[in-house]
């Protein structure tokens, strides 16, 4: 089945204490490639996650977006940096010995001093969390496959009709091309009838007919572009990743196209090379969606 790297897919799962959402990208890219935004205190889920994915997903630019709402994934502690407090009441004390001041240090004081108290974030990540982010995630990915099978098999049909109109070309211009070199040969005969009075002889026009037929065979060019448009049709039917074999096809048949435009000297033939060339377009814009 055609596989398209586009797609998106979103899912949720909760308990009574909090909900995951699980959101999935896929765009273009020539390999597999990861981007996962999640809450600080799941990173550790990460590569959990990335295999998951890549039961579902083996080409292609991948976000992945994870969120919890409901109860606080850490909890706060607060702290006393008790160097730093005897090194403040060390103070001032010296100062009130220095000054001879009567008042001494009281909590109020004590609390002013914001910088001697410290809080610290604790992990408090339900027990069962892990389970329902895993849940989220698979839902997400089953709904981005579903959306990237069904944009596969619409990209699979459109090429498979790109492909036979491709076909249909090569079949016409391998019917006309043996008369290219008939055409060539009685234009000859009456090029050079007109330059010599007719003197010419026929072996001369054998030979030069010879050597245009030689230089303007397009045989092979059309026989390897046959084989191409089998390999193609082929390949859309694997289960595989097929997009790299895919774009190797295309590019393979257009050089094969450049080829017989050079070589066929005839205008007919000319034409239909641009309608090739236009048809490996489409194609290879397509080919460039496939996993």
């Amino acid at each position: 089945m055609v596989t398209s790297m586009t797609g998106y897919g979103r899912e949720e799962a909760e308990n009574e204490q909090v909900r995951v959402f699980a959101e999935i990208k896929t765009v273009n890219h020539r390999f597999c490639e990861y981007t996962i935004r999640m809450p600080r205190q799941l990173l550790v889920l990460e590569e959990k996650v990335k295999k998951k994915a890549n039961q579902y997903i083996r080409r292609g630019r991948v976000e992945i977006f994870i969120t919890v709402e409901g109860e606080s994934l850490v909890s706060k502690k607060v702290k006393i940096d008790w160097d730093l407090a005897d090194q403040y009441v060390g103070l001032m004390d010296e100062v009130k010995g220095k000054y001879n001041l009567e008042s001494s240090i009281t909590l109020q004081d004590m609390l002013q001093l914001d910088s001697i108290f410290v809080t610290e974030e604790v992990p408090a990540v339900p027990a069962d969390l892990e389970s329902l982010l895993m849940k989220a995630v698979t839902g997400a990915l089953e709904n981005l496959k579903k959306m990237r099978d069904l944009e596969g098999q619409e990209l699979a049909s459109d090429m498979k009709r790109q492909l036979e109109k491709f076909g249909e070309i090569v079949a016409g211009v391998k019917m006309h091309a043996p008369s290219v070199v008939e055409k060539y040969k009685a234009r000859l005969e009456i090029k050079l009838a007109e330059l010599t009075d007719g003197l010419i002889e026929d072996s001369r026009i054998v030979t030069e007919a010879a050597i245009f037929a030689d230089k303007c065979d397009i045989n092979e060019e059309l026989t390897r572009l046959d084989s191409h448009v089998q390999q193609f049709s082929r390949t859309l039917t694997l289960s595989e990743p097929i997009g790299r074999k895919l774009d190797f096809l295309v590019q393979e048949m257009n050089r094969e196209v450049n080829t017989i435009g050079s070589k066929a000297n005839d205008s007919a033939i000319t034409k239909e090379v641009v309608e090739m060339k236009s048809l490996l377009e489409k194609l290879k814009e397509q080919v460039q969606n496939i996993e």
